[in-house]
């Protein structure tokens, strides 16, 4: 069972992004899946290093539209965005040195995290650049 299942709830109405925002909520479903099925342990370097580097590319994506089009809460967003790929560069840290094991914490923070962050946060600017001609 997925951890966190796509649904139009998540939907920016930004096709470009809805999509990474899928890809992303895949990387942590397979996480979950692997961690279910026992093999947490081991898929959790490979997956913590392609969320890392596929949220960067993400981020960049909305911070290119948002400075592009001058979205107002841009200062803002940009900071969320240092701060949430900060926690996540640290997990993979501490599990590269051996500290970080999976646990449900760490799945909740997964869910938490992206979740809360396309509801609360990337929603505000769909309409904007929506109007901007954005689709």
């Amino acid at each position: 069972m997925a951890l966190i299942t796509w649904s139009e709830t998540l939907s920016v109405n930004i096709k470009e992004i809805d999509e990474q925002h899928k890809k992303i909520v895949g990387m942590v479903n397979e996480l979950h899946s692997a961690m279910g099925a026992g093999k947490g342990k081991e898929m959790l370097g490979p997956i913590l290093s392609g969320l890392v580097d596929y949220t960067k590319t993400h981020f960049d994506t909305e911070e290119k539209y948002m400075q592009k089009f001058g979205y107002p809460q841009y200062p803002m967003h940009k900071t969320e965005h240092d701060t949430l790929t900060k926690q996540v560069m640290d997990l993979n840290t501490q599990y590269q040195t051996g500290k970080a094991v999976i646990t449900v914490t760490i799945m909740n923070f997964l869910k938490d995290w992206l979740s809360k962050h396309i509801q609360e946060t990337d929603k505000k600017y769909g309409p904007f650049l929506n109007a901007k001609g954005i689709v």
